[in-house]
């Protein structure tokens, strides 16, 4: 299991993270895409990452924002880990807002 980061460590994290804010336990994101079909098309992209990570996000889709929130449930809150797949759901989300 992977271990819990401190708050301290949590804000170093989240400064290095644009658009990432925390709330309680997990830190989150919202894009905004142009239309319902880009917002799947973002949710698409993040099936393999998570999957070759083990480590998957709680989305929220409605119409053409995807909230993404990221947690280490079996950790009981944030890890590294989850820092890791953010920096990846960004670059993702990047790619397709540009």
């Amino acid at each position: 299991m992977a271990q819990l980061l401190s708050q301290t460590e949590i804000q170093e994290r989240l400064q290095r993270l644009t658009g990432w804010k925390q709330n309680g336990k997990v830190i989150q994101q919202t894009f905004k895409f142009k239309n319902f079909i880009e917002a799947i098309a973002f949710v698409n992209q993040l099936v393999e990452p998570a999957e070759a990570a083990g480590h998957h996000p709680d989305l929220e889709i409605s119409y053409n924002k995807v909230t993404v929130e990221m947690t280490s449930h079996d950790a009981g809150g944030l890890t590294q880990k989850d820092f890791d797949m953010a920096v990846t759901i960004s670059q993702l989300g990047e790619k397709l807002l540009r």
